[in-house]
């Protein structure tokens, strides 16, 4: 007589924390999240053709950007899509995980790890750039030197006071502390010991002054001598947007306050005076001093043969640190790096014609502690990869012999 089979025993349920470990390693996550970014590094070639650099990027691969809606052409695609940053956040994290749930004693896939490795790198390198790099520019005439950097995008207000026919900065509000004054948000700003009270609002990201007497301001947006502020749309380059900001001033000593307009569009910056002192106020971009001065030497541009299209521009510089000067030359795809910045041949200007021509040049310089990491990943996974190639032909190698010793 035979005897039934005894039931099945039904395979234990894993938990879930391992199935959502499982799911962040897995094979197909990856797949995914690969497939994501070369869509949105593709969208993003797209449309910053008509909306600029440093938008897109914003846009795409923030970290602020949790989510986007592409837009071609001026239309709106209905394809909603994640950040790129937290794409590629993701990616780091499932790359981590599954090199580390997969890793086996196979001394033949070393090389696959490495390589592993390498990767995981440049994402990291990545992020470390997104959060800590800072970028500006300067702008020298031959014979001039600068010690301090202009910000390409982040402005600041800063007040300053006169003392012996030099301004004196006392107070420097920093761009943060000012975008997000939009509407009828405001902020009031503690100077400290100086005799005034300030307080900002009405931040607009790009404006410009507007004459009452050319086209009436809405209701209740402030004038200031016959001028108000209007807003502009944003230009493509972003660096090109001159923002603006109301700042209302109270004496603080019972007189009447003042409303005062200020952008970055003028160059000339505002005075006032109060108990004797002279005191200023400007918007402009934020500048961030160098640890070393920079001389401009000599500026030398070489254009193609009838056009304007740039084939070689060089800088003759001067670094001066301590007393002490150390020449350098800076030219285009040849940076100069030092003290953690790297300065790159961005530009040139010229002020004036003919024989009084006055050329200057204009480099960019960047703050970056993860500046040369993503060359150093390529050269791990480069590594990796010959080491996988060798180990493999060794192996390949020594089956033959094998194969053919026992024939």
């Amino acid at each position: 007589m035979e005897q039934a089979a005894p039931p099945a025993t039904p395979k234990p349920q894993r938990a879930f924390a391992g199935r959502l470990l499982a799911w962040l390693a897995g094979l197909g996550l990856a797949t995914v999240l690969l497939i994501l970014l070369g869509l949105l590094t593709w969208l993003a070639t797209l449309e910053q053709i008509d909306n600029g650099l440093h938008h897109t990027l914003r846009k795409y691969f923030d970290w602020r950007a949790w989510y986007l809606m592409p837009e071609i052409g001026g239309k709106t695609l209905p394809l909603p899509l994640p950040g790129g940053y937290w794409v590629c956040a993701l990616l780091t994290i499932n790359l981590t995980l599954g090199g580390l749930l997969r890793w086996r004693r196979d001394w033949q896939r070393v090389g696959v790890w490495i390589a592993h490795l390498g990767i995981i790198f440049l994402l990291v390198a990545g992020g470390v750039a997104h959060h800590f790099s800072r970028r500006g520019h300067i702008r020298i005439a031959e014979g001039a030197t600068s010690i301090a950097a202009e910000d390409y995008f982040e402005h600041e207000v800063v007040v300053a006071e006169i003392k012996d026919g030099q301004a004196v900065v006392t107070q420097v509000i920093d761009g943060h502390l000012l975008t997000d004054l939009t509407g009828t948000t405001s902020r009031g700003v503690d100077l400290g010991k100086l005799p005034l009270k300030l307080e900002i609002s009405g931040w607009l990201r790009n404006a410009r002054l507007k004459s009452v007497a050319a086209k009436a301001p809405p209701a209740g947006v402030p004038t200031c001598d016959g001028y108000y502020l209007m807003p502009k749309p944003d230009e493509i380059e972003a660096e090109a947007n001159t923002p603006g900001c109301i700042a209302r001033i109270d004496p603080g000593d019972g007189g009447k306050p003042r409303t005062i307009l200020l952008t970055s569009a003028t160059s000339e910056p505002y005075t006032l005076r109060q108990g004797g002192r002279v005191f200023t106020l400007v918007l402009r971009k934020r500048l961030w001093r160098m640890p070393f001065a920079v001389r401009l030497d000599k500026f030398t541009a070489e254009f193609y043969p009838g056009t304007m299209k740039p084939s070689k521009f060089v800088s003759a510089i001067t670094r001066i640190e301590n007393g002490k000067e150390t020449k350098a030359i800076i030219q285009m795809n040849e940076p100069m790096r030092y003290a953690n910045l790297t300065f790159y041949q961005a530009s040139y200007d010229q002020s004036g014609r003919g024989a009084s021509a006055q050329m200057a040049s204009v480099l960019e310089v960047v703050s970056n502690p993860a500046d040369q990491w993503p060359q150093y990943s390529l050269y791990v996974v480069a590594f990796g990869l010959l080491v996988h190639f060798i180990t493999k032909l060794a192996s390949y190698i020594l089956a033959r012999s094998r194969h053919s010793s026992h024939v």
